[in-house]
């Protein structure tokens, strides 16, 4: 499995590497271009999420029809023009328009559709969460580095790295990634659109990205504004907030997937985790000095880093396998929107409200967010049983309907019926029998 994943991992983490290596630093940058306000300053720092949440379903079907390899190089290069459009921008209509074309290369639902190409079932969630764990680390390392390269070399130096770190992708892909079998299955039930979207657990978790994505692009909008304004920070020194908040937020990205994982305590770190947003921001809101503040961005960190290994496989959990491409089409779609929304929210209100009123708006938020949580279960662990076609009778298939077991399909192309089942309710020998 890791010899298949890691080089699509690493695509996915040089991709929001070069997302997220400006995100630091890009509210000081808009702000000193011709034309900008705050409104559009979060427009410019959410704009791409907006084209990301469009084009997820377009990209998803192109995939589909044209493959996927196919597709995620036609997104990389759309991903590195918008770059280099940033990079050559001054003014900030032009600088907007970059990260709109930087967002249109909506590329996450295909490489998740392509994982799922490539590994079993039961080895989904664990790949989900390789994937999580190097956008966490992705997202880690850009908090110090996105400073301190655009302290050295200049804010639109970041856009030109993350330009190449795009062709590089592409390198990767071609090179390292395998090709996906051409796999077909068979499932008992189709995708129910209507289904999906009143799923109650599917409910909290889209709310869940929304709100962990939106509070993401609001902090990283005020942080750098209220260090250089408030305090006279100057742009060189914003790694002092960055590399403890950077340090801490990795210490406890390893142990918060570790727990949620093996020990299936996904609920318990989501709320650790918002709770943890919440005193951030109102640490944030309320700090007299920068020292303060700082703290208060390192527990913003700490609880976004324990957060962000396992969304992606904690959404898979409560989608069948029929279901998981539509489901984590949707779950991304409202994280993009969030991220969108708290730039431009952020950026409308930022300028007619006090810090202080925001977050403990904010902390009420969380406090709501937190009680939804408390309501989700977490999900239950289930087996699975892969069996050759050749030595069981496909017409007995109708009774797996009856049945008491979760979801089962066939995979044609490797010539097996794949079987997820509660081990406490019905037992291997009892589903082969029933196929005999």
């Amino acid at each position: 499995m890791f010899k298949s994943i890691l080089p699509l991992s690493s695509i996915i983490a040089l991709r929001f590497l070069g997302l997220f290596l400006v995100l630091p630093v890009i509210s000081v940058y808009a702000m000193n271009l011709e034309g900008s306000t705050t409104t559009l300053v979060g427009i410019v720092i959410g704009g791409y999420a907006l084209t990301q949440m469009i084009f997820q379903v377009p990209f998803g079907v192109m995939s589909d029809k044209l493959g996927r390899k196919g597709t995620i190089v036609m997104g990389l290069i759309l991903f590195a023009i918008g770059s280099l459009i940033c990079a050559i921008s001054t003014d900030i209509y032009t600088l907007m328009l970059g990260r709109l074309l930087q967002g249109a290369g909506a590329i996450g639902a295909v490489v998740t559709a392509m994982i799922s190409d490539l590994v079993k079932e039961e080895q989904r969630p664990k790949a989900m969460a390789m994937m999580g764990m190097s956008i966490a680390g992705a997202f880690a390392i850009s908090m110090v580095a996105g400073p301190t390269l655009g302290a050295a070399f200049g804010i639109e130096s970041l856009f030109y790295i993350t330009m190449v770190l795009a062709l590089v992708s592409i390198f990767v892909l071609l090179k390292k990634v395998p090709n996906p079998p051409h796999i077909t299955h068979t499932y008992n039930k189709k995708a129910n659109l209507g289904e999906i979207l009143l799923n109650a657990n599917s409910i909290k978790m889209n709310i869940t990205n929304f709100l962990q994505k939106g509070l993401m692009t609001f902090a990283f909008m005020i942080i750098p504004m209220v260090l250089i304004k408030n305090f006279s920070w100057e742009l060189s020194e914003l790694w002092k907030v960055y590399v403890p908040a950077m340090i801490f937020g990795v210490l406890a990205m390893g142990p918060a997937a570790v727990f949620a994982e093996k020990k299936g305590k996904f609920k318990e770190i989501l709320i650790i985790g918002i709770i943890f947003f919440a005193i951030s921001y109102l640490v944030i809101g309320f700090s007299s000095s920068a020292t303060v503040f700082a703290i208060g961005v390192v527990i913003f960190f700490i609880g976004f880093n324990m957060h962000e290994p396992i969304m992606q496989s904690l959404a898979s959990k409560f989608a069948k396998v029929h279901q998981r491409g539509l489901v984590l089409g949707i779950f991304n779609s409202f994280g993009y929107l969030g991220t969108f929304l708290g730039g431009v929210i952020g950026g409308i209100f930022y300028e007619d409200v006090s810090l202080s009123t925001l977050v403990i708006v904010i902390a009420v938020i969380c406090l709501l967010w937190a009680i939804l949580i408390v309501t989700m279960p977490n999900p239950e662990k289930k087996k699975f049983i892969y069996l050759p076609i050749d030595e069981y009778n496909l017409d007995n298939s109708s009774k797996l309907e009856k049945a008491d077991i979760d979801e089962w399909y066939i995979n044609n192309t490797e010539k097996i019926i794949a079987i997820k089942y509660d081990n406490d309710k019905i037992s291997e020998d009892e589903i082969k029998n029933l196929l005999k």
